[in-house]
């Protein structure tokens, strides 16, 4: 198997993907059957700028060509050849934010990721006027803020994408977004996908919706139309790798242009992916630095409902999503400093040790975590409307304090707010046959996947390749390029996932019953979240915030989530 692997790189064989997680760049390189033979990461922590969220770019260049060259070694350690080109490649990266630019291709404000709630009156205004839910993380309503805060930006823009269309623009020049990620940008047309087999159909923007937000917008931008990436569904075209866009991901010079790209996408998408989460009544969740819950809909929703987007899956298939911004760094944290006590105390763990530990104690803690209650806003939290967020741990006095019940409050905690949006699809009679759980912390059996089917009351699955993550997905969906004889969801059932093995964890009544006391519990206490922000809102304006390097790599593979 080496020596024909070590052929299929020399002849250019292999299909790279790429994805640009919160805490981690990770390059996946996957042979002729899609599974991965070398992988190469760089971390990397957002900062928390001006009252902002950020990266830079120059941040974005040094990692990727970081995440790309650690992959290139592995492949020369591993079969002694140094890669020149690929059959295929894509890249995927944090859906959502703001990235504008003006004519020129300069950058005209700093990146404004997913994680910024600065939006509120933009995103309301927003759904009023369409009559569709726009979450703050939106880019469009990133983009209304700044007109309605007379930003001076705005008189420069001529070009608005995501992070994913950036690195795309760069590598191929081309102004592109895969339809997944586009929807996270601005509502896609609900219709019927026009497509068959050999065809991949079409998606656009939601040409009513965006008559009216430009009527909302008035003339201080241009026509929407000209600023929004052209919008592509899996398997379509997405340009070739040119000369600039080798030499910029590689300075070396040994990588050659023409390698043709997928569709940039967004995590929310290659997570789908890696989890076999693409038809009707599937679904998945994505447990990193935030946490959410894909759906895949069998009809569209009766109303519009703050706690749920409406995006898409690759094809353009209407998905309700629950994104939750604060997901599993909180319990990464405990996870530190656990770790730290057992290397003071002479007896040093590896970090997968550490997190075995404490999750086999929160499997045979009290089902409600005796007493415990654990808040996880690290950020603001739209779905319970916390706007300044605060990690909090409280008691009662006769609380049951244990090690086990600790860490299941923390756990409970994580899943606590992704349990609230949910029942909003109770609500609208979603049916789900049981969600796909992926991310690092699933690494450690037990605890997290059967206290997750608790928290939401459906069977969770993990499938052994989903720990590959959006880098692995996203090589899937460059791969898919030339099997567009299939549908995705026939292709990935049937070609990818057709002999993998899936675990299956079903809800335990008494897990269901001990997660809903505790729920209770958390909704009664979540007005402390303002009297914690406001006792302890920091001075400083410019500091780096959560997570803390060091922690976060444990909990992703790469961030399936963010």
């Amino acid at each position: 198997m080496g020596d024909d692997r070590r052929q299929q790189v020399v002849d250019g064989r292999t299909t790279l993907g790429i994805e640009l997680g919160s805490t981690r760049i990770k390059a996946c390189l996957v042979d002729e059957d899609l599974v991965p033979i070398a992988a190469g990461a760089h971390e990397w922590e957002n900062e928390f700028v001006d009252g902002r969220w950020t990266y830079s770019l120059e941040a974005v260049e040094t990692g990727l060509r970081a995440a790309y060259a650690a992959l290139v070694a592995d492949v020369e350690a591993q079969y002694g050849v140094t890669p020149t080109t690929f059959r295929a490649a894509g890249v995927s990266a944090m859906m959502h934010g703001y990235l504008a630019f003006d004519a020129a291709g300069e950058l005209l404000v700093p990146f404004r990721t997913w994680r910024n709630t600065s939006t509120g009156p933009a995103a309301e205004r927003l759904s009023d006027a369409l009559d569709f839910n726009v979450p703050l993380r939106w880019s469009v309503a990133h983009l209304y803020q700044a007109v309605l805060d007379e930003e001076p930006h705005v008189a420069e823009l001529a070009r608005v994408t995501t992070l994913a269309g950036y690195v795309h623009h760069r590598l191929t020049g081309r102004d592109v977004l895969g339809v997944g990620d586009a929807s996270g940008m601005f509502p896609i047309d609900s219709g019927p996908v026009d497509s068959g087999p050999g065809e991949p159909g079409h998606r656009d923007w939601d040409g009513d919706k965006l008559a009216t937000a430009q009527d909302l917008l008035g003339g201080a931008v241009p026509d929407l139309r000209t600023l929004l990436p052209e919008v592509l569904v899996a398997g379509e075209h997405a340009g070739d790798l040119t000369p600039e866009g080798a030499a910029w991901l590689d300075p070396t010079g040994t990588l050659q242009p023409g390698v043709p790209l997928c569709p940039p996408e967004g995590d929310a998408g290659t997570g789908m992916v890696a989890t076999n989460a693409v038809a009707p009544r599937t679904g998945n969740v994505s447990v990193g630095t935030s946490i959410f819950a894909m759906v895949v809909l069998e009809h569209p929703l009766g109303t519009p409902h703050e706690e749920l987007d409406v995006v898409t899956t690759p094809s353009g298939d209407a998905v309700a999503m629950v994104h939750c911004n604060n997901g599993a760094s909180e319990i990464a944290s405990w996870a530190k400093v656990f770790g730290r006590f057992a290397e003071a105390s002479g007896s040093a763990l590896a970090t997968d040790d550490v997190f075995r530990v404490l999750l086999d104690e929160a499997e045979h803690a009290d089902p409600d975590a005796g007493g415990l209650l654990s808040f996880n806003y690290l950020a603001g939290e739209p779905v319970t409307h916390v706007e300044d967020g605060r990690p909090l741990l409280l008691r009662t006095p006769d609380a049951r304090f244990t090690l086990g019940n600790l860490v299941r409050s923390e756990v409970h905690g994580a899943f606590a707010t992704l349990a609230i949006g949910m029942e909003v699809l109770h609500g609208e009679q979603v049916q789900v046959d049981r969600m796909t759980a992926h991310g690092g912390l699933f690494r450690t059996p037990g605890a997290p996947q059967q206290l997750l089917a608790a928290a939401l009351r459906v069977p969770v699955a993990l499938e052994e390749t989903a720990g590959e993550g959006g880098a692995w997905g996203i090589a899937v969906l460059a791969a898919y390029l030339e099997h567009t004889d299939q549908h995705l969801a026939d292709f990935l059932a049937g070609t990818v996932f057709g002999v993998d093995a899936v675990h299956v964890a079903d809800p335990a009544p008494g897990d269901v019953d001990g997660f809903q006391t505790y729920l209770g519990r958390y909704r009664a206490a979540l007005p402390v979240q303002a009297v914690a922000a406001a006792a302890t809102r920091p001075s400083a304006t410019t500091h780096h915030g959560e997570p803390t390097a060091g922690a976060e790599p444990r909990l992703q593979e790469e961030e399936v989530t963010r």
